[in-house]
């Protein structure tokens, strides 16, 4: 008897010091994430076979970004499930007066191919522009409608925030009513979802203030959120109701969500906003100008994570995720990921700072050759930037600088071209002296 009752209170302590490992080592984890990112408020949730646990603030209302997509994609998967759509059915007759191109002959696209991300849209802004901030869902899929398509719609995989926003317009169309409120009626009221929003809540009193990079540090940062692309990436939510929501997907207790999963078999499988991992891990990244998160979750292992910040440090709140996730599931700790947003700042950081060196070095040098080569080597750096960026980021440099970057990715830019201004002038001054001697 006294053997099974020390038995038990050494298990009891082995349980109690595993939990607090855990606690202690996740903590551990969001502080080594905001001293590398600067990111001020982090709010993360971790289920674990029935019990959750909390870490920062509970109530705290953050931008969840393309975690959105989920609550869209189970609204229209309740439509099909209640015989009003069906996944085959033709956009074109959803969304009245649409139209797409693929080498330059209209093309169908299905339902099934915007929940599958397999239309021929891509996330390229340049080529199918988000809307504008007045823009009504209507407004802004007329002015993309006749646009052409990248590839033939169900054959290749292409991650577009387009796909989604034309569900919120058919959501709309097939319901009579506004987008928010159909997803009040068939997502968040049913699964209790009281602190979840389509859109910015009327009482702002728990936002917590998006932020932006900028010289090693972070400033606060706000901007609009347009109606016409609310469904791709703009629900606030806090982390009691992920919470929720999160344990509704590991439980498997409503028929819509089953039919989700059904089409989540394979790893790379894409189906109603939500991305099949490997190892059966089911997840979804969401990143705004001024906010990122993550949620995965494993049914057979019965635990999930999901972590909110106020910073647009994408990759780096990935891998806090996983890392938690790992840890969560006895799996251990994972490495960080370093965002590129970080990556930026830090080299425009010593670019402005070199930058604003060159404005001194331009009022003050005479010796024309090293003017000319150094004005030379920055206008080729300037212009690989202004030609290479827009590239690799899919979207306008002014979209760049203004909105996604680091504050000091724009006033590297701007240092840059003042100096080779300077520069400039600086040269046609010597030349002139010389001309004069």
């Amino acid at each position: 008897m006294i053997r099974n009752i020390i038995l038990a209170a050494v298990m009891l302590f082995v349980d109690l010091t595993s939990a607090a490992g855990t606690r202690s080592g996740i903590d551990g984890l969001i502080s080594d994430f905001k001293a590398e990112t600067k990111c001020r408020d982090v709010s993360v949730v971790v289920f674990d076979h029935g019990e959750t646990t909390y870490y920062g603030d509970s109530e705290a209302l953050y931008q969840i970004g393309s975690m959105t997509k989920a609550f869209t994609g189970l609204a229209v998967q309740k439509l099909i499930d209640e015989g009003l759509i069906s996944g085959q059915d033709k956009i074109s007759d959803l969304i009245p007066g649409f139209k797409a191109y693929y080498m330059s002959s209209e093309a169908d696209i299905t339902v099934d191919d915007l929940m599958t991300q397999r239309s021929g849209y891509t996330n390229s802004e340049t080529d199918y522009p988000s809307a504008d901030e007045n823009m009504t869902l209507a407004e802004w899929a007329e002015s993309i409608s006749g646009r052409e398509l990248a590839s033939m719609p169900g054959t290749e995989y292409a991650y577009s925030n387009v796909n989604y926003d034309l569900l919120g317009l058919i959501i709309e169309n097939v319901t009579g009513t506004s987008y928010r409120d159909a997803m009040t009626e068939l997502v968040l009221e049913p699964f209790g979802l009281d602190s979840t929003y389509a859109g910015i809540p009327e009482s702002r009193e728990s936002i917590v203030t998006g932020t932006r990079l900028g010289f090693r540090t972070v400033f606060d940062y706000e901007i609009p959120v347009r109606e016409g692309s609310i469904p791709a990436g703009y629900f606030y939510s806090d982390t009691s109701d992920i919470g929720r929501w999160m344990e509704a997907w590991i439980g498997g207790t409503d028929p819509d969500m089953e039919q989700v999963f059904s089409r989540l078999e394979n790893e790379g499988d894409y189906y109603a906003g939500w991305e099949m991992f490997e190892g059966g891990v089911t997840g979804h990244s969401g990143g705004t100008p001024n906010y990122s998160s993550r949620i995965v979750f494993s049914r057979s292992s019965q635990t999930g994570v999901c972590v909110l910040t106020n910073l647009n440090v994408a990759a780096t709140t990935d891998s806090l995720c996983d890392s938690i996730f790992s840890m969560a599931s006895g799996q251990g700790k994972s490495g960080s990921i370093c965002d590129v947003w970080t990556v930026f700042d830090i080299i425009f950081t010593v670019v402005s700072v070199l930058g604003a060196a060159g404005l001194i070095f331009a009022f003050m040098t005479r010796k024309k050759v090293l003017l000319i080569v150094t004005g030379s080597v920055l206008v080729l750096i300037t212009a690989l930037i202004f030609i290479l960026f827009p590239v690799i980021f899919g979207a306008g440099i002014k979209a760049i600088a203004l909105t996604w970057a680091p504050w000091s990715f724009l006033a590297g830019i701007c240092l840059l071209i003042a100096d080779v201004l300077c520069i400039g002038m600086k040269i046609v001054l010597v030349r002139i002296n010389e001309g004069r001697a």
